[in-house]
């Protein structure tokens, strides 16, 4: 187990340039994230419920004690990952009083599917009210001709619109819902309302950077804010009008933007270089996995759907301790449990998606969703009280497609329809979906028994009835390396009937090691 704190050191690496006649309020001061202390649970060393400490240790250079020794560089390579995960701020702190403005597209190619502009007012809002003494205290929806980062508006609705921004005193702040604001569209709106504008990619990415536990969430956050820091650049040098982008740092050779866009080049290959070195832990613990042949199970939904509530109905795991709110979960952590046959198996929560998330948010987290390519079973988790389930259904599809899983684990997705107790009469349309209510334990029995069978599909297990003599090693081989459901003693044959659920691998080598032992 361990503890980290997510740190943001104050500074003024970019500074903010302002157009138009009227000058921004002056920033408040900067948002740090609260101490959040997060327990890992090791995938590769299951206990408790989970049960099992067999088969072999994870690969790797091993002390006289038997632990795996840590490279005599390690302590550098902390100090240096540390290094990178301090950076800017993004958004201010305090109480901030937010104006909601929503651009709606009503007609062409850039029209939403699926939504209504009302639905996508109230998750902007969540959005929002996640950040810490942020309130929306106005909602504006205003005719928009595009959605993308140029100005959506047209000069008579722009006008129209700085004016009713401008007549709310008690605003601080305006969030624009948009995906992302081309930083001269930011520059322009800020010089016209007088004060700061941000879009969704800017606060998501809050949201995150408070909510990462774990170094590799922590660094997949870091790398994520890289496109905003050299926007934000690019902006600075296209509107400094006199030059001050092109001075030129003596004795380097370089302008202090070449020197500024070659740092971001440097922490960008640091990040991804510290990134490897975990994902070849994590593929460490993997093939650990593999050989020890428990089952995984990943749990994958849109955000707030209730996927950590349903690993704890099923795990029954106290420390499990689900959050309403939106992206709770970052960091994927893996809990133990077991199937009605008494198999060990390991559920997977992972991060939840989001429509209109940027593309760099999600590939940075490329590496943490490699743990769904690697699963046995996806169980796509889905919140069918909200009014937007198909749009949020459509968008985890979308998602995991991009994943680029392999075809039959994509075809055999395990679909979970959750807060059924939220809908009276609530019966799925799909046959191949399970209603459940996580939260009061509705429909648990068949979800297990569903799941059960989808495992054992995937991993090729079978149920048999094995004949053992008590005297030989066969039974405590069985207990050691299958799932035993039953023993039937025959005392006068000095045998017993074994019932098992043993992988194909597994029942190979007991054939092997034991031919005289029969299948019943």
């Amino acid at each position: 187990m361990w503890a980290l704190r997510a740190t943001i050191r104050p500074a003024a690496w970019l500074s903010r340039v302002v157009l138009g006649r009227r000058a921004p309020r002056p920033a408040p001061p900067l948002l740090v994230c609260p101490e959040r202390a997060f327990a890992a649970f090791d995938p590769g060393d299951l206990k408790g419920r989970g049960g099992g400490g067999r088969g072999p240790p994870a690969d790797g250079p091993r002390s006289r004690t038997g632990e795996v020794e840590e490279p005599e560089d390690a302590e550098d390579e902390e100090e240096e990952e540390e290094e990178l995960l301090r950076r800017d701020p993004l958004l201010p702190v305090g109480t901030q009083r937010v104006c909601l403005v929503h651009p709606e597209v009503k007609w062409g190619p850039g029209k939403p599917q699926l939504t209504r502009a009302d639905r996508q007012v109230a998750e902007a809002e969540s959005l929002v009210h996640t950040l810490d003494h942020w309130s929306v205290v106005e909602r504006m929806v205003v005719p928009a001709r595009t959605p993308d980062g140029k100005v959506p508006f047209s000069s008579g609705t722009l006008r129209h619109l700085t004016e009713k921004i401008r007549a709310l005193p008690e605003i601080t702040a305006v969030f624009l819902n948009v995906e992302r604001m081309a930083p001269p569209t930011k520059k322009e709106l800020e010089a016209a309302w007088g004060m700061q504008v941000f879009d969704r990619f800017t606060v998501v990415l809050s949201i995150f950077r408070c909510n990462a536990r774990t170094k590799e969430a922590r660094l997949q956050v870091a790398l994520a804010e890289l496109p905003l820091l050299r926007s934000h650049l690019s902006s600075t040098t296209r509107l400094d009008g006199r030059g001050g982008g092109s001075r030129y740092i003596m004795g380097s050779g370089e302008s202090l933007v070449q020197v500024q866009r070659r740092l971001l080049k440097d922490k960008e290959l640091k990040i991804r270089k510290a990134l490897d070195r975990l994902r070849e832990k994590r593929r460490l613990l993997e093939r650990q996995r593999r050989r020890r042949e428990f089952p995984v199970v990943s749990m994958v939904g849109y955000t707030n759907c209730g996927k950590t509530t349903l690993i704890k109905a099923l795990t029954g795991d106290d420390a499990v301790r689900p959050q309403d709110r939106l992206f709770a979960t970052l960091d994927v952590t893996a809990h133990a449990g077991w199937l009605p046959s008494r198999v060990a198996v390991i559920y997977m929560d992972t991060v939840g998606f989001l429509s209109q998330l940027p593309h760099s948010l999600i590939e940075s987290f490329s590496a943490t969703l490699e743990d769904v390519a690697h699963s046995d079973l996806v169980v796509h988790v889905r919140d069918v009280s909200h009014p937007e389930t198909e749009l949020q259904k459509a968008t985890v599809l979308a998602a995991l497609r991009g994943l680029r899983l392999p075809a039959p684990l994509l075809d055999s997705v395990l679909e979970v329809h959750n807060k059924v107790d939220l809908v009276p009469g609530y019966s799925p349309s799909g046959s191949q979906a399970v209603a459940v209510s996580a939260l009061l334990g509705h429909g648990l029995p068949e979800l297990r028994a569903r799941l059960e069978d989808a495992v054992l599909r995937a991993t090729g297990r079978q149920v048999l009835t094995l004949r053992v003599r008590l005297a030989g090693a066969q039974l405590s081989w069985l207990h050691q390396e299958a799932t035993v459901q039953d023993v039937d003693v025959i005392p006068e044959a000095g045998a017993a009937d074994v019932r098992v659920v043993i992988s194909s691998s597994a029942y190979s080598k007991f054939r092997k090691l034991f031919p005289e032992s029969a299948s019943q």
